[in-house]
């Protein structure tokens, strides 16, 4: 998800943003190499992942507002029920920050911002939200991205100064790897392949989970609506809301 709007204009907050258009770039071949074989074992990207969870933990406020952090337990074991999975492998939180986004990450870590509890008003509206994520873990796209960005002459040096000698540092560079830079509402975009593989996950999870699919219509019109003339930082990180509805449109008459 490419970088867009910044809401927090203090220095370190922009300093971060403009680091993470430097290593946009580099993820912007990824696009033209994912499906292909896992350059970064498994384990290795899980542990980039859970590093990078721990510092969005460390520098991002979790909501305090309860009913929001309940609403996405509940919502999220539904969804992890469906899908076979324990629980326990998995952790999530709402994150404050007025963004409608979220993200998963490498290691069973989902993350919601508050912005986007606003817009998903109701349980099944976020189910959409929280299934697609888990879609993206399930298809293991955070690998397939990070084996992109090191097929890339510029991943490899990327990759070299955060991977070296297999030990997990350079936070900065373990964020960009992973299409992240939660911490100033910044995403980076998976391919729009991806983006339509954990959609049709995500909606075929919902069913299982006992959610009605149309919802994924209404929460994308929802997010159509809440664009306006300068459309949030997900819509501009995701295929357009139009083209999405037509896709889930046609999802949903699959299944």
């Amino acid at each position: 998800m490419s970088c867009a709007i910044v809401f927090d204009r203090s220095p370190s907050m922009i300093t971060l943003a403009f680091r993470s258009t430097l290593f946009a770039a580099a993820l912007s071949l990824a696009a033209c190499e994912e499906g292909g074989p896992s350059l970064v074992p498994d384990a290795q990207v899980e542990a980039m992942g859970l590093q990078e969870w721990q510092q969005i933990r460390a520098n991002v406020p979790a909501s305090r507002n309860a009913a929001d952090q309940q609403r996405l337990t509940r919502v999220t074991r539904r969804l992890l029920a469906a899908a076979g999975e324990s629980t326990g492998d998995w952790e999530w939180q709402v994150f404050e920050n007025p963004q409608p986004n979220a993200f998963a990450l490498p290691g069973k870590r989902i993350g919601v911002f508050s912005g986007m509890m606003r817009i998903a008003e109701t349980d099944a509206q976020l189910a959409t939200v929280v299934a697609h994520e888990i879609g993206h873990l399930q298809a293991n796209h955070g690998s397939e991205r990070v084996s992109a960005q090191a097929a890339s002459q510029i991943g490899l040096q990327v990759l070299d100064a955060a991977l070296g000698a297999g030990e997990i540092a350079g936070r900065d560079q373990i964020g960009a790897a992973l299409g992240m830079g939660v911490e100033y509402g910044v995403l980076l975009p998976y391919s729009r392949r991806n983006e339509l593989e954990a959609d049709r996950l995500g909606i075929e999870l919902m069913a299982d989970a006992g959610y009605d699919p149309r919802a994924a219509l209404e929460f994308w019109q929802a997010m159509k609506r809440a664009s306006g003339n300068r459309g949030p930082e997900f819509l501009a990180t995701h295929p357009a809301p139009d083209n999405r509805i037509a896709q889930i449109e046609e999802i949903i008459a699959a299944q």
